[in-house]
């Protein structure tokens, strides 16, 4: 370890981090700049949130392609039987809102995909807070780093970059389809001429409205299919990092032991109940993925 590093773990040692500065550490990512931290900046790379997610995509593909591979006419075992009953849910879902059979091969298993696919980065909000982040400093300062700036956000659906990311992934699949369905130029048609359907003059006075309108609606439906996803898993991420601040606070005080106790309870009963809010957020994006694309088998 260099003599810089080395001050600088010495000094973060004596000095524990204040609230505020313990909060805004977590929520930084590890970019290509880390000492810039923004919502939304389209020149720096959130290199955990790419790390992760493409990690959990292919344990996602992994799962799947392992029940198919292990896939029996008999008596299912208990794995195969949950992936059965999720595929089966999606399926009934995809065939209740895309009546296109064709199209419905190819957008069933993309939204089981999905699913399962945000399930399991909504899921690494349920480990420790401090855990990776804290393997992360260590490996850090072994390499002669400044273990201060070993930011390490693990959650990918909780920075915005990842959720717009899939939501304008949907929208592209909805053009693709809406050009599929209806033919280039009448999809062009359609932009012009609805909601407010006329004939002769008015549908020219009305065509600059009209395609507003749609272009209104597709980033809309856009931006609120990734907001609503990253805000959920946002807020969530927020709460297990000030319940662990709680018990950072009982256990740096005398008397401190019902903060502890209270931490330990906090977390526990909020983890269970987030482990509704991980399979919900995963069911309401995709059931949104399903009835944006079967908008775009339907004309307006």
């Amino acid at each position: 370890m260099s003599a810089d590093a080395h001050d600088a773990a010495a000094g973060a040692a004596q000095h524990a981090p204040t609230a505020g500065e313990y909060i805004n550490h977590h929520l930084r990512h590890f970019q290509n700049i880390s000492e810039k931290q923004a919502i939304v900046d389209w020149n720096y790379i959130n290199y955990d949130s790419v790390f992760w997610s493409v990690t959990l995509g292919l344990l996602a593909v992994f799962v799947l392609w392992r029940a198919a591979r292990a896939a029996t006419s008999g008596v299912p075992g208990r794995f195969q039987a949950a992936v059965e009953l999720l595929v089966e849910l999606v399926d009934t879902q995809a065939k209740g809102i895309i009546h296109n059979a064709a199209s419905r091969r190819a957008v069933a298993p993309a939204a089981l995909t999905v699913f399962v696919w945000i399930f399991f980065m909504n899921a690494m909000d349920l480990l420790p807070v401090d855990l990776l982040p804290r393997l992360w400093e260590g490996y850090y300062a072994a390499a002669g780093h400044d273990p201060h700036h070993a930011y390490m956000r693990v959650v990918p659906t909780a920075d915005l970059s990842i959720t717009l990311g899939l939501s304008i992934s949907v929208l592209l699949i909805c053009l693709y389809y809406n050009i599929k369905i209806k033919g280039l130029f009448g999809w062009i048609k359609e932009l012009f001429s609805a909601p407010f359907h006329a004939h002769g003059i008015a549908a020219v006075l009305l065509a600059p409205a009209n395609f507003a309108l749609n272009l209104i609606e597709f980033g809309a439906k856009t931006i609120s299919h990734g907001m609503r996803l990253w805000g959920n898993m946002y807020a969530g991420e927020l709460v297990f990092m000030l319940i662990a601040l709680m018990g950072a606070a009982g256990l740096s005080s005398l008397g401190g032991i019902g903060l502890w106790i209270g931490h330990i309870l906090a977390g526990s009963a909020w983890a269970i109940f987030h482990i509704l809010i991980i399979a919900l957020q995963a069911f309401i994006f995709m059931m949104l993925t399903l009835v944006y694309i079967g908008q775009a088998h339907e004309g307006h």
